[in-house]
């Protein structure tokens, strides 16, 4: 953990106050505002102020409207968004309207270094005094086509620092020639306040059956159809549990039919991100059996902490960033090996000890490493980096 204390000892500008200007498509999700609420009443910091979308469309999943959950202690802004949907193209038409009005000290595109929206704020960084840091995620390495080719290119020479969500991601950035101070930090935590281990809705747990579940997107790269291989050589009474939506749904509705699972099976609509615990808590196990593609692989997996938090155990496929966040406190299975995933699963529904076992490690695992209030400090320990450069030689 961040000691601010001995910190403050040894750099006499450490409590320098900053104005902070963040703008962020992920801030849609109203649990995740709390890192802000965290980060904006941490030591050093003058002001937060954060511009989010009134909404955000992800291809081949739909709409997600803002949710306005924790906005104590910052100013929240909602400005419109042009190409909405469009990851690497989006952009804030308002923004620079905003950089001049709020004159931030940092500026935080919390987007890839590739991406027009980070190009944008960036530039508005360098043209009102202000210093800018990214965030990326992209842990594929690839040769980007002009016009993101030349953002990257731009942000590479006037950000002041960086952050990667994960370790292949920072390994890219530094082979991509990007030399500054760069620290592997996830995107958001989880709020042990907020989410944990609660009562679920009535009628959602059915006691005696060993219930699976999922949260997410259902789209193919999530390796689903393997969840629901897996499940289907299962013995006992279990049932599975899909909370998403996605264009992947019809095809997992129609592999359902096909093995005779259409019982055990069960299709539920995305629920607000601050009713996911309650959610969460009524299932036995929680698995993301993602699968790697020629242009993807997970990236971190953040519904894994969530389930932690809320003593659930966890497996997880090998794909990308996906055993580094479980550790030894979830089970692995190769990606895509319907078997390997079934023996996972049956070792589970036949042990209740090796359920609570691993439930009580997951809950260290977050515990000890990904509160938002930790993901908060590893964030303002960047910004000073990005607004002292001579002290990082």
């Amino acid at each position: 953990m961040y000691n601010d204390a001995r910190q403050a000892k040894i750099n006499p500008n450490f409590y320098k106050t900053m104005k902070i200007l963040m703008f962020s498509k992920a801030l849609v999700a109203g649990v995740q505002q709390r890192k802000l609420e965290e980060l904006a009443a941490l030591p050093g910091v003058e002001k937060l102020t954060v511009v989010v979308p009134p909404y955000w469309d992800e291809p081949r999943v739909g709409r997600t409207p803002l949710e306005k959950k924790f906005t104590s202690g910052y100013e929240l802004i909602v400005t419109p968004m042009r190409l909405n949907g469009h990851h690497h193209t989006h952009f804030y038409p308002g923004l620079g309207r905003l950089v001049k009005q709020h004159r931030p000290d940092l500026l935080h595109a919390d987007d890839e270094s590739f991406n027009l929206s980070t190009f944008q704020g960036v530039r508005l960084a360098e043209r009102y005094g202000a210093v800018s840091v990214f965030y990326n995620y992209a842990n594929i390495y690839r040769n980007y086509p002009p016009p993101f080719s030349l953002f990257e290119k731009y942000n590479f020479k006037h950000a002041a620092a960086a952050m990667a969500c994960n370790q292949e991601a920072f390994d890219i950035l530094r082979r991509r020639g990007f030399e500054k101070p760069l620290d592997i930090c996830p995107q958001f935590g989880v709020d042990l306040a907020v989410t944990h281990r609660t009562e679920p809705p009535a009628g959602f747990r059915q006691p005696g059956t060993f219930t699976i579940g999922y949260f997410g997107r259902l789209v193919a790269e999530k390796g689903l159809d393997t969840l629901v291989e897996a499940c289907a050589r299962l013995t006992g009474d279990w049932r599975l549990v899909f909370i998403g939506k996605g264009a992947a749904q019809p095809e997992l509705e129609a592999q359902v039919e096909r093995l005779k699972l259409t019982g055990r099976v069960t299709f539920l609509p995305m629920v607000p991100s601050t009713q996911v615990a309650a959610y969460m808590s009524g299932l036995d196990v929680f698995v993301l059996p993602s699968r790697t593609t020629g242009n993807w692989k997970e990236q971190f997996g953040r519904v894994l902490i969530e389930a932690m938090a809320c003593e659930v155990p966890v497996i997880g496929s090998d794909s990308g960033e996906i055993p580094h966040v479980i550790g030894d406190a979830g089970l692995v299975f190769p990606e895509g090996n319907a078997e390997n995933l079934a023996g996972h699963l049956q070792a589970l529904a036949d042990s209740q000890g090796l359920r609570s076992l691993l439930a009580a490690k997951g809950l260290e695992r977050v515990t000890q490493n990904y509160t938002q209030l930790q993901i908060a400090r590893q964030h303002l320990k960047l910004y000073r980096k990005a607004l002292n450069p001579a002290e990082n030689n």
